[in-house]
């Protein structure tokens, strides 16, 4: 499989492209900015992308959805419980001082325990709420498994929680029911910042480890 990631727009989002070496189908994951940049590299990859999804919709993490289907004529998805969050971007946008992105209708609603198929490549969708109602992590089972895991969980922190519909208490258990469940050596790509592992968290970040009682 096919896999980058790189941080853009002004609050350094990482969208995550994968592809499909057999088919050259892609997804293309949190799609903030820089339409143009997401274009490059699907086209050195040989890419056309069969999917746009969300891990939620903060403005950072779907700014560009709307243009990318333009572009690309793919369906465009998120989690039916952040759907008014995405209704608001102009809100969203006045919040951080930055000009409102154009607004595209949604194709599906990703619901946990569905998937997303690319080629002969898929992601499967689990819901762990609590840094927004509707946020939602990705995990691949392919040769190499990868999780994507959005604002839920970052290398040694968590996501906040102080946005629309955050619940502190359902990002903990999302966290420990969802994720710390996955196997210790999976790598995990993180909604802003460096990548890690399910392992290195649940062994060292600081909320995690209080919580145990450690």
């Amino acid at each position: 499989m096919i896999v980058e990631h790189f941080p853009v727009g002004l609050l350094g989002c990482n969208c995550v492209v994968l592809g499909d070496e057999a088919t050259k189908s892609a997804v293309v994951i949190d799609p903030g900015d820089e339409v143009d940049r997401i274009g490059d590299v699907l086209r050195r990859h040989g890419l056309k992308v069969v999917a746009i999804v969300a891990t939620h919709a903060h403005i950072d993490h779907v700014g560009a959805m709307a243009r990318l289907k333009e572009v690309s004529g793919a369906p465009a998805m998120l989690h039916e419980a952040d759907l008014e969050i995405y209704r608001i971007l102009s809100e969203q946008a006045r919040w951080l001082g930055v000009p409102a992105p154009s607004e595209t209708s949604i194709d599906r609603f990703l619901e946990d325990g569905a998937r997303v198929e690319f080629g002969a490549q898929a992601i499967d969708i689990v819901h762990t709420p609590g840094h927004s109602p509707g946020s939602v992590t990705f995990v691949a089972h392919a040769e190499s498994p990868l999780v994507i895991a959005g604002d839920t969980l970052f290398n040694g922190s968590i996501g906040r929680t102080d946005l629309w519909g955050g619940s502190f208490d359902e990002i903990m258990k999302s966290i420990r029911t969802r994720l710390l469940t996955l196997p210790e050596d999976w790598p995990v790509i993180c909604g802003h910042g460096p990548d890690t592992t399910i392992g290195r968290e649940r062994d060292t970040n600081p909320f995690l480890v209080r919580a145990e009682g450690v």
